[in-house]
């Protein structure tokens, strides 16, 4: 049996939040090529090293924030479009909180100090999680629409 999904306006908030990390994301990619010819980091290298650069760690921090946020962005655009299907304003204010948090773990983790990323940024977990069980709900009612 087909279960048919009808799209909501408030849908066009999620696909918003979706654009606005997009931006996020790009900025930070930009910060991590101002910091290669900030600490003389060039291309292919990935990470700077300490023996053969002074600077190695405070790239390397630049390098993760960046990178970790990359890692993460199939899981959050996954679950945001899912969970958004059932829950629009939901998924979409939690992918809010999740872009400020995600630029706040950035910020943090570009001091050069890796614990600063967790002051604001460890935000971005609860809404990950709030974002799973949006998804969790958006599963489990189209199982429960089968069954009856």
């Amino acid at each position: 049996m087909a279960v048919s999904i009808e799209l909501t306006k408030e849908y066009g908030y999620v696909v918003l939040v979706l654009v606005a990390y997009v931006f996020l994301n790009l900025w930070m990619g930009f910060q991590v090529g101002k910091a290669r010819r900030k600490y003389k980091v060039f291309y292919p290298t990935m990470y700077a090293i300490e023996s053969e650069n002074k600077d190695a760690k405070l790239f390397n921090c630049v390098q993760r924030g960046h990178q970790n946020s990359l890692e993460w962005m199939p899981v959050f655009f996954v679950i945001l479009l899912l969970g958004g299907l059932q829950h629009p304003t939901i998924a979409a204010g939690l992918g809010g909180i999740y872009i400020v948090a995600r630029f706040f773990y950035f910020k943090g983790y570009a001091t050069g100090v890796p614990d600063n990323r967790l002051k604001i940024g460890g935000l971005n977990y609860l809404a990950l999680l709030g974002l799973i069980i949006c998804t969790a709900s958006f599963g489990i009612n189209l199982l429960i629409r089968e069954m009856l």
